[in-house]
């Protein structure tokens, strides 16, 4: 009996110590940790995340690299969808990041990342991982900021950058099959240094299909 109270009592210890999860109203659904920030905080359509040092979310095509412990705000929502959000930080330090995630369990989902590169530039970077990681570097940009998109529709991923988030640049248009259940949402990670603040502004969710990728919405 003594053993289980204390480990009751660790468990509640550790969930206390836990910051509670901001929910936004610009989400219409139940906001909840994968993977819980050093700091976080948010209202509205604005949340800021910041990530620990050696974080990251990531299955290396060479095996070597296999980690997902990057603080993560999620949602479960039902059906299609648009989310966007500007996304923007410091990019102290190499492989910075933060991102729009959908999961549909460990092995499988779509990281949309702004991070600092292995150039220092920064960079519009997509990675979709069924099992092992397929990572993909797009655009370099000057900004601290930049706007991104991501829709679902059925079983298709449609992924956007945008500078002012007016003129839209489709950076990937791919199949998916995300499971019954899968979640949504936001991502912080620092691979190399000890900290990244992310800041999510603009945040947009619509409960929509995307008809056309290529009509630029």
């Amino acid at each position: 009996m003594r053993c289980l109270f204390l480990l009751s009592l660790l468990a509640c210890l550790h969930l206390a110590a836990q910051p509670a999860a901001p929910q936004l109203s610009a989400i219409p659904y139940p906001m909840f940790w994968d993977q819980v920030p050093l700091a976080a905080s948010g209202s509205g359509s604005t949340l800021t995340l910041t990530a620990g040092p050696k974080t990251d979310m990531f299955r290396d095509p060479n095996v070597t690299y296999n980690t997902d412990n990057a603080p993560k705000l999620m949602f479960r929502p039902e059906g299609d969808f648009i989310l966007t959000a500007a996304i923007g930080h410091r990019f102290a330090n190499k492989w910075d990041g933060g991102a729009l995630v959908l999961r549909s369990d460990s092995l499988n989902w779509v990281k949309f990342c702004y991070e600092k590169d292995y150039t220092s530039a920064r960079r519009v970077v997509s990675v979709v991982t069924r099992g092992l990681s397929d990572d993909c570097n797009s655009v370099a940009l000057k900004g601290k900021q930049v706007y991104y998109k991501l829709a679902r529709a059925g079983s298709r991923i449609t992924l956007y950058y945008s500078a002012n988030g007016r003129r839209w640049f489709l950076v990937r248009h791919f199949q998916f099959d995300a499971k019954p259940g899968f979640s949504v949402g936001f991502l912080a990670q620092s691979p190399t240094g000890e900290s990244c603040e992310v800041t999510f502004s603009e945040i947009r969710f619509e409960a929509r299909t995307l008809e056309d990728p290529y009509a630029v919405e």
